[in-house]
């Protein structure tokens, strides 16, 4: 497996609330196991860039321990990293005024061998690249996406919805969080690609497939992305991170 990964704080924001991490977290079974990260942090001055960072830390922490333990449900050790996470920021919300309200998006995914789960909270999305053809594993956590469900919102409407970055669900907003979770078939020659919406806000997704596949380079794919963002005048924080089976 090959993975990549970058972010920038745009060409509006003055912070990257944003955090990212591709990287092998150990072994299973003899096989390489590798997790990716995306987290968007939310909150005044220094909290959404605490918050997601305080994600980051405490899920790898968390699954690489888990990992190291001999644990193989995937689905489980995700679901517990994110509520490690969520109570790690919850506690530091208490510490200080400027934290309160604080959270983060995170989508995620393990992959060892033939086995890949994904999970979500909030906004950031993963896609899977398979024949040619790009699919949204995720599912949106957000105010446009219920409306969407409801009927009462057009996909395309959705796009440039005023409201489309309001989020139903984050990590340390609550005392529970409720994730996503999600079985991916993944075989050689396939992508997994995991942005914040920073990324997926503007650049859509054949564009990220035609970069993918078509572009100069599997190695530049994911600046060539972060270039088309960076060059339509980015508002937001953009993260993506690919990975390659």
């Amino acid at each position: 497996m090959k993975y990549w990964g970058l972010t920038d704080k745009g060409t509006v924001r003055t912070m990257n609330q944003d955090s990212f991490f591709a990287g092998s977290v150990g072994t299973l079974d003899g096989k390489e196991t590798v997790l990716c990260l995306v987290c968007d942090g939310m909150g005044g001055a220094k909290a959404g860039d605490l918050a997601s960072a305080t994600a980051r830390e405490k899920f790898v922490e968390a699954i690489k321990n888990d990992i190291a333990a001999g644990n193989g449900n995937f689905r489980v050790i995700m679901a517990d990293a994110a509520d490690r996470a969520n109570r790690d920021i919850l506690e530091l919300a208490k510490s200080s005024p400027d934290y309160r309200g604080m959270g983060t998006t995170l989508v995620a995914a393990l992959l060892c061998g033939d086995r890949t789960t994904v999970v979500n909270v909030g906004d950031s999305r993963c896609y899977i690249i398979k024949n040619n053809e790009i699919k949204q594993v995720t599912k949106d956590h957000s105010l446009v996406e219920d409306m969407i469900d409801k009927g009462e919102l057009s996909r395309e409407q959705a796009w440039k919805h005023p409201r489309k970055n309001l989020i139903t669900r984050a990590v340390g907003t609550e005392l529970h969080v409720h994730c996503d979770t999600f079985e991916v078939e993944l075989d050689e020659g396939d992508y997994l690609l995991l942005c914040s919406d920073g990324l997926s806000n503007i650049v859509n997704s054949q564009e990220m497939l035609f970069e993918v596949l078509y572009g100069d380079s599997n190695d530049t794919a994911a600046e060539r992305m972060m270039n088309i963002a960076l060059g339509r005048n980015a508002s937001d924080n953009v993260t993506v991170v690919l990975l390659s089976k």
